[in-house]
């Protein structure tokens, strides 16, 4: 297991204690007042379907903005450098804006409690189970990682030792989640948000002064990684080197559409964000909004890393006791004085809860709904389900502090993210994509896609890059592979299984194929008015526009 290097240790002092106390109190304390207004198993799961677009847009990104998002991509700028714009302005927002516009009323429509419900509705009984337990496992795994992520800050912090971390932090998060359940969850998400900015801002402002501003850090960096290091761009034509270990295409294709609409549109612990808006109007604005401060985010995260990279140049190799996953807590304790210092901590600390409650709360609900209710224990009064979501949290917690150790063995977790997405999003994508814009798909075709797109992804991964059968630079570059191969996979199988099985009945597709949605009224806005803030298409070409004009500085 990696263990923090001594000499990060945080000179934290009363005043930061303090803060970090408050937040705690208030946390528990919105989990408290949640749970006055959970009172069935929908309230439970789905805050009753009953939040505002701004809220639950607010919690789609903070869910995604974990403890695993912080350390994670500022390893990733520490290690690649510039290149990790890739991951929001490629691998986010077309996926953000493709969700809302184009998935969120089919999800919304057809009344489902999980993403796996949908395969459910569209497919048949085995691609709905298979699904189900797909994702599950995943959710613990990437709870896992945020658990761990979260111990190498207390350990910073407190000097405990990571096992002790994992337990507590851990327990605490079980308290809140199964006290107020998903409602309890998106309000911390939506305080956790502004918490989280109001880290990485000193630390960026703070990181940039530290080595002479932009241009300094960009020389300095340059002479030791060479040129490529500071573009997005550099060194990607097929064949050449360059940080990343990927070419234009495997960015494109690997990155920008199979793992990211992969992750995006079938990734629940965010959908389940948007299922929980009031009306389809605001499910279908909660991405969207989210797009907009995921666009500016990337600097708060990737400056860090690059300050990081550019302070302890060997960061990361044998011959530095500091591995990328280090680069935050290194500029806490080089940058920040106390004060300043308790509300980076507490904001990393928030960025875990925000990550961890994402993929708890939507485990609990998959499991519950899809997996007990529908196969183990039928046709129970509601308050049953209810009682069991609560305990299935519980284990799911306990079984996500035992995944964390898994996470430890990587020296960058978000390499090991990136996997398991391959591994799990890609195939569920591949599946949906086909499902929703081809009606002849087959209900059998869905199961064996399923089969298919996992196998080819962990075969790719497992045999052919890590049996050295095939070269590949990076773990990033080998990731985006398997995704393209697991998407291959699946779309081939699905064809081919669709030739041989019979098709859905076409009066069983109405509101699941794209093209024969069913009027809804939901789809009347509760709003009086249509302001232009509350057309969801505008808001969609507006975030695309957005990271279009980010992007320009970074595409020569």
């Amino acid at each position: 297991m990696h263990t923090l290097a001594e000499g990060l240790r945080l000179p934290t002092n009363g005043l930061d204690y303090a803060i970090l106390a408050i937040y705690f109190v208030v946390v528990l304390g919105i989990g408290f007042m949640a749970r006055a207004s959970v009172r069935t198993s929908l309230d439970f799961f789905l805050s009753g379907r009953s939040l505002p677009a701004w809220v639950t847009g607010l919690a789609f990104v903070a869910a995604n903005l974990g403890a695993t998002e912080i350390l994670g991509m500022a390893a990733t700028g520490a290690q690649y450098g510039v290149a990790v714009v890739h991951w929001y302005w490629i691998g986010a927002i077309p996926a953000m804006v493709f969700l809302g516009l184009v998935m969120m009323p089919f999800y919304y429509r057809s009344k489902v409690r999980s993403v796996p419900e949908f395969l459910l509705q569209r497919f048949d009984r085995s691609a709905h189970l298979l699904s189900s337990v797909l994702f599950a496992f995943a959710a613990i795994l990437i709870a896992g990682v945020n658990l761990y992520a979260l111990s190498i800050v207390v350990e910073a912090l407190l000097g405990w030792p990571q096992w002790v971390a994992i337990v507590v932090a851990g327990l605490f998060v079980l308290v809140y989640i199964t006290i107020g359940g998903l409602s309890s969850a998106i309000y911390n998400e939506v305080l956790q948000f502004f918490v989280i900015l109001a880290a990485l801002i000193p630390l960026t402002v703070l990181g940039l002064k530290r080595v002479g501003g932009w241009d300094a850090m960009s020389d300095s960096l340059t002479k030791q990684h060479g040129g490529d290091f500071m573009t997005a761009w550099g060194g990607t034509g097929i064949g050449d080197p360059n940080p990343l270990g990927a070419n234009w295409l495997t960015i494109i294709l690997g990155l920008g559409f199979v793992l990211s609409f992969g992750y995006w549109t079938t990734n629940f612990a965010e959908v389940q964000r948007a299922l929980s808006a009031k009306n389809l109007s605001a499910a279908k604005r909660t991405p969207l909004i989210a797009a907009f401060p995921k666009i500016f985010i990337v600097f708060a995260v990737m400056i860090p890393g690059l300050v990081a990279a550019a302070i302890v140049p060997k960061i990361g190799t044998p011959d530095s006791d500091l591995t990328y996953n280090d680069a935050i807590p290194l500029l806490m304790q080089e940058l920040l004085p106390n004060g300043v210092l308790g509300i980076a901590v507490t904001g990393l600390l928030a960025a875990f809860m925000a990550g961890m409650a994402a993929n708890v709360s939507s485990f609990n609900t998959v499991f519950t709904t899809d997996i007990w209710q529908r196969y183990v224990v039928k046709d129970r009064p509601d308050t049953y389900y209810l009682r069991f979501g609560r305990l299935i949290t519980a284990i799911g917690v306990l079984a996500s502090i035992g995944t964390a150790f898994i996470a430890a063995s990587f020296s960058n977790i978000m390499s090991y993210l990136q996997t398991l997405f391959s591994f799990f999003n890609v195939p569920m994508f591949v599946v949906f994509i086909i499902g929703m814009f081809w009606k002849r798909a087959s209900m059998k075709s869905g199961v064996w896609g399923l089969v298919a797109g996992t196998a080819a992804a962990m075969i790719n991964y497992f045999w052919i890059y890590k049996g050295g059968i095939i070269d590949i630079p990076s773990d990033q570059g080998a990731n985006f592979v398997s995704a393209i191969v697991g998407f291959v996979a699946g779309a081939v199988v699905m064809v081919v299984v669709t030739l041989f099985t019979a098709p859905k009945p076409e009066a069983e597709l109405a509101g699941l194929v794209y093209g024969t949605e069913s009027p809804s009224p939901d789809e009347e806005l509760e709003e009086a008015d249509r302001a232009w803030y509350r057309k969801p298409a505008l808001l969609g070409w507006g975030a695309i526009v957005l990271a279009a004009a980010c992007y320009i500085p970074y595409s020569f």
